[in-house]
């Protein structure tokens, strides 16, 4: 038995996943991969400088779509951590592809032609599997430059690409501008890689969270102990090695980064301060909200004249985060309806604007919104 179905096979054992027939088909695909990668000969042979490429090497990928929770990303964290490989690369697709557009950039500098085969190159370059969470494509310039680089990832370079994703490979970028120039890329998924549905019955991250609720105010040490206790049980991560999380920079594009204290499977910390209290405008929010399907924000105070602009900047990250279907936890001065003090000084009219943020605030911890995937429309 692989690495990986041994793993799995402990997870239902000790109760943390129950018995899943859709689930339990793709672990034995990922299995089989494993295998096929693992004992793959290289690029070095004879046949591969006969032919120019890998592809003549290149085991058949995977594309696991489903519904928010059904185990997507938990099979790739088994998949990505057992795969006893060393040129293999795991990352957010959304940081992939703010890195595609940076190496495009830089190679339009320097060089006349087409960018995109030495973009290709670069990726690959020692690489025989690259995988990704959450595949969804949100913009034209994506949509745009899919198809062709993809190509050139698997066809020519013989890269296999794991991946997962809330939708089915024909509802990405549905009703996108310009679909038509996409339409390729859902044909190369279909074609060359294995799409495996996950919609059983169980939300796995909605059961993680039973019994915890999402907003705990006020401010204090039991509203800190509720989202670090969610951090946790969302994460997989050890209480007890807390000290040790990993953290991240968010490319937010133009040679500027986000540091993220806390970032883990989809899930970002922030206080406050940092995500609120700096120059910030709607694109790094944007590039939040696309980047983690879950974001945790301490220390939220109420708002009134004194931090207006605090309060604004509060109000678009709200927006992204809704229009994003981010799931939100916080720990928080007061509760939505109270967080704009018009008591201390605030005016209506501040007030009034707020009120459609406190609005989506209330619909962001329903069932129904936590039940929707990220970036679903």
């Amino acid at each position: 038995m692989s690495g990986l179905l041994a793993r799995y096979d402990s997870l239902i054992a000790a109760g943390e996943l129950r018995p899943d027939p859709e689930q339990a088909a793709a672990a034995r695909r990922l299995a089989d991969l494993q295998a096929a990668l693992e004992t793959a000969p290289g690029a070095t042979g004879v046949l591969a400088r006969l032919f120019g490429r890998k592809s003549s090497f290149r085991p058949r990928g995977v594309y696991m779509w489903g519904g928010v929770g059904r185990g997507k990303s938990m099979l790739m964290d088994l998949f990505h951590d057992t795969l006893a490989v060393a040129e293999k690369r795991r990352v957010h697709f959304h940081a992939f592809m703010l890195e595609v557009h940076a190496r495009l950039r830089e190679v339009r500098k320097s060089e006349t032609g087409d960018p995109i085969p030495p973009v290709a190159a670069a990726i690959a370059s020692g690489l025989k599997v690259l995988a990704f969470d959450e595949m969804v494509v949100n913009n034209s310039a994506d949509a745009m430059i899919m198809s062709r680089l993809f190509t050139a990832l698997i066809v020519e370079h013989g890269l296999t690409i794991v991946t997962t994703s809330n939708r089915a490979p024909n509802q990405l970028y549905k009703d996108g501008l310009n679909r038509e120039h996409f339409l390729p890329f859902i044909a190369l998924i279909e074609r060359d890689l294995d799409v495996l549905a996950l919609n059983g019955p169980v939300d796995y991250r909605l059961q993680r969270l039973a019994g915890l609720a999402t907003w705990h105010s006020p401010l204090g040490d039991a509203a800190t102990a509720q989202v670090s206790e969610a951090f946790f049980r969302l994460t997989d991560y050890p209480p007890e090695d807390r000290a040790h999380v990993p953290s991240a920079e968010l490319d937010l594009g133009g040679n500027r980064t986000l540091h993220v204290p806390k970032s883990l499977k989809g899930v970002a910390v922030f206080s406050f301060r940092r995500l609120c209290g700096e120059a910030r405008g709607a694109a790094d929010y944007l590039a939040v909200a696309q980047a983690y399907h879950t974001v945790i924000l301490v220390g939220i105070p109420r708002f009134g004249p004194d931090n207006r602009n605090e309060a604004a900047r509060f109000v678009t990250l709200i927006d992204a985060l809704y229009e994003n279907k981010v799931k939100l936890l916080t720990a928080a001065a007061a509760a939505p309806e109270a967080l704009y003090d018009t008591a201390a000084g605030g005016n209506e009219s501040g007030r009034f604007e707020f009120e459609r943020t406190v609005s989506r605030l209330v619909e962001m911890q329903s069932e129904d919104y936590m039940a929707k995937g990220h970036g679903e429309e």
